[in-house]
């Protein structure tokens, strides 16, 4: 037994660390964006921001499609069956590019009126024009890219995006800084640049991973098998990852409105929060990497039909969650040590607001992934509507009415604050769990075949 839960220990951790480099890497392009455009000034800093947000929020839902599609090809790789693989494939890209083909429409038809909506600086107006016109094709790029990436995970060769990211960031930093500031005789043509150079690096890294899938040996995709029985796949694809797109909006949704509460706080105390929340964002991607490795693992083994060691798979990927979340929190804990000397020059009272929020962001990680693998877990098992309809009522019914409240009416200090959302995530704990146990308690062979489309 010993022996095989390294075997599956290693196996996940095998795929789990390019997932989280990958994470940090998507983080990375947007930080590149920031840093080249900044010379142009705080004007074209924020049309960038202003446009960036309205389509990270669409590419966001594509993710998180996409995410969903992984756990049903990671059932199709599990059964070994090269027509339910290509057919699963297909599937996902077909919803996948819908939504992207809509997003696309909305932005071209409707582009003034949101731009009017989210800013009132009509100085702003041209460049958001001029970033938003060139990467708007973005999201058509990234339905292809997402959906082979996510076949790519389900086939265990989570390395595969890794290096399709690894050779895009140079690709977008060369050319963003060419066309944004020019070389030579070439003025540039300042910030729909950026918009163009991520255009490009994009670009290719879709034919990269188009042309890895073209020539991969481990499964034989078939345009004339991925045609029958389409429509039903398409269907059922759709009724289980679509849950997944509205828990992400959901919570992207929420979290702006928490920003915006924050934002109500003095100045010193929002300042701390601003500092210390790319750090955490940054160590939270290496414990979303085991989980959702866990949940590739977990619905290969349903594909396969091999559900004898089902529990002690989801056990022991609980328990290792819980371990590597320990190492996150002791990370935080070494954070929280050094960040004055990250952000020196700041007055005493945003250090203060630092050092007493910091057992609360240590405690997080714990709390978290323990959340986050279960989550996983019931995905996994086909239950996406239950982790959404968990998300929704402990976000939006419960923590953020508490937190508006704390804010606006007690105004409470910064660490009673903070606190509401370290509950949010302790509120989910009991009821993830218990779902989770009695799915996998109920889950059998006509169960799992009800998975297999």
């Amino acid at each position: 037994m010993r022996s095989k839960n390294s075997q599956y220990i290693k196996k996940n951790i095998k795929m789990a660390w390019p997932i989280a480099i990958n994470a940090l890497l998507m983080q990375g392009m947007l930080m590149i964006d920031t840093l080249l455009i900044s010379p142009l000034g705080e004007g074209a800093l924020a049309a960038m921001g202003i446009a960036s947000t309205i389509v990270a929020l669409m590419l966001g839902m594509q993710n998180a499609l996409a995410n969903g599609s992984q756990n049903v090809l990671s059932r199709a790789v599990g059964s070994g069956k090269s027509s339910l693989i290509s057919k699963s494939f297909l599937s996902g890209m077909i919803i996948n590019l819908s939504f992207a083909t809509l997003f696309f429409i909305l932005i071209t038809l409707f582009k003034w009126p949101i731009i009017k909506l989210l800013s009132h600086n009509v100085d702003l107006y041209d460049d958001i024009d001029a970033y938003l016109s060139l990467i708007k094709y973005t999201l058509l790029l990234t339905g292809i890219s997402q959906v082979s990436i996510a076949l790519f995970n389900a086939m265990g060769k989570t390395k595969i995006p890794l290096i399709s990211y690894l050779f895009t960031m140079p690709i977008n930093a060369a050319a963003s800084y060419y066309l944004i500031h020019g070389y030579g005789s070439f003025v540039g043509i300042g910030i729909a640049g950026a918009a163009l150079g991520s255009v490009i690096a994009l670009g290719i890294r879709m034919i990269f991973l188009l042309i890895c899938l073209k020539y991969q040996r481990t499964v034989i995709l078939s345009v004339k098998q991925s045609f029958i029985g389409l429509q039903q796949n398409i269907t059922l694809h759709f009724k289980e990852i679509f849950p997944i797109a509205a828990n992400m909006v959901v919570l992207t949704m929420g979290l702006a409105l928490y920003n915006a509460l924050y934002a109500q706080l003095p100045t010193e105390a929002y300042a701390a929060i601003v500092m210390i929340k790319p750090w955490l964002t940054a160590l939270a991607q290496f414990v979303v990497a085991w989980a959702v490795s866990s949940a590739i693992t977990i619905s290969q083994a349903i594909g396969s039909n091999n559900f004898d060691t089902l529990d002690s798979d989801v056990a022991l990927s609980i328990r290792v969650t819980v371990g590597v979340s320990m190492i996150i929190a002791f990370a935080s804990f070494m954070l929280s040590l050094v960040v004055e000397k990250i952000y020196p020059g700041h007055s005493q009272v945003t250090y203060d607001a630092l050092k007493s929020i910091a057992p609360l962001y240590i405690l997080m990680p714990l709390i978290q992934g323990y959340v986050t693998v279960h989550g996983q877990v019931l995905r996994a098992l086909g239950k996406t509507t239950a982790v959404f309809n968990i998300n929704f009522v402990t976000r939006w019914v419960i923590a953020l009415p508490l937190f508006a409240f704390v804010v606006l009416v007690l105004k409470a200090s910064i660490f009673w604050i903070y606190a509401i959302t370290v509950l949010e995530q302790i509120l989910k704990i009991p009821f993830m769990r218990r779902l989770a146990r009695k799915f996998l308690a109920e889950f059998d062979s006509k169960k799992a075949k009800e998975l297999m489309y």
